[in-house]
């Protein structure tokens, strides 16, 4: 009697580890973090690194676990993904290819009992706990954008900014993820206080959710300062405009506004008595509207 376990640990985990090490080592890291990322001594990743542990080929040569190794040491290097997201990744790799893939194979190889019966599916890999570390890496690529943006420090409004994604069935704001707080500008720089989190955004995420919930099927958003520049260079992009009521509860102004223009992804208020200017930019990740902000302000 083998388990599946058993090879995950024999075979896959060695080869896993020896091939991201090396990723890792490529790309500039020291044994030390690469240690740290991996959750293993420093002497066991000499040893990955010089070769010393025997490696499962066809482990190796499977595509998605050398497409998970790059995406991983990529993700892992430019601070997108933590080590946590890493392993939620590797963990949902290592299910997909228990339930018909390489483990699978090599598992009916070592009990040729098992070729008899169907393959149990114990983990799903479209979790929802996997959707949220890609939201989380998603929102992160998005403010890395908007910081290496030279405009972006001048397009937050006096109340501040955030920058919010939704997972893909988002009902409450417990469901968009975010920047706990609020960007803010600080002597011509934005500050960012903390990793993107699932529900500290309450306004941006309102505004998300009340525009989901009116037919808009974008699941990002950012709120900026408009000065009427702006709109005038989104709208040149092809942007769609709708003006919403600045004075009404912000559900149902978001709600009235989609009624007339439902593909709407600029939603805009040109302000009150005590109230500023200010528009919503939507899209379907916070990547593409953090690249859409920078493209308007270079045109």
């Amino acid at each position: 009697m083998k388990f599946v376990e058993e090879l995950v640990v024999e075979e896959f985990l060695p080869t896993f580890r020896s091939m991201l090490a090396g990723a890792l080592r490529e790309r500039g890291h020291t044994q030390n973090e690469v240690a740290d990322a991996l959750g293993i001594s420093q002497s066991a990743v000499s040893k990955y690194v010089h070769g010393e542990v025997e490696e499962n080929d066809r482990i190796r040569d499977e595509p998605r676990v050398a497409e998970l190794v790059e995406r991983l040491a990529d993700g892992l290097t430019s601070g997108e993904m933590t080590p946590v997201e890493a392993l939620i990744e590797a963990e949902v790799c290592v299910r997909e290819l228990e339930q018909g893939g390489v483990l699978a194979d090599l598992h009916v190889e070592a009990v040729p009992e098992l070729a008899a019966y169907d393959t149990i599916a114990v983990h799903d890999p479209d979790s929802r706990m996997q959707e949220a570390s890609r939201v989380r890496s998603s929102v992160r690529r998005g403010l890395r954008l908007l910081q290496n943006s030279g405009t972006f420090a001048q397009r937050i409004p006096a109340v501040g900014s955030n920058l919010v994604e939704s997972l893909h069935d988002a009902e409450t704001i417990d469901d968009i993820a975010a920047v706990p707080g609020r960007l803010l500008e600080v002597r011509g720089q934005v500050e960012v206080p903390g990793e993107p989190e699932f529900g500290v955004s309450q306004h941006v995420a309102s505004v998300l959710l009340a525009a989901r919930e009116s037919g808009s099927s974008a699941r990002a958003a950012v709120n900026l300062s408009d000065d009427g520049q702006l709109r005038d260079a989104l709208e040149a992009r092809g942007e769609q405009l709708i003006e919403f009521d600045a004075e009404a509860p912000i559900d149902e102004a978001i709600a009235d506004a989609l009624t007339e223009k439902p593909d709407a992804t600029v939603l805009y208020q040109t302000g009150g008595f005590g109230i500023e200017p200010i528009l919503y930019l939507l899209g379907p990740d916070t990547p593409t509207v953090a690249q859409t902000l920078r493209d308007a302000d270079a045109a």
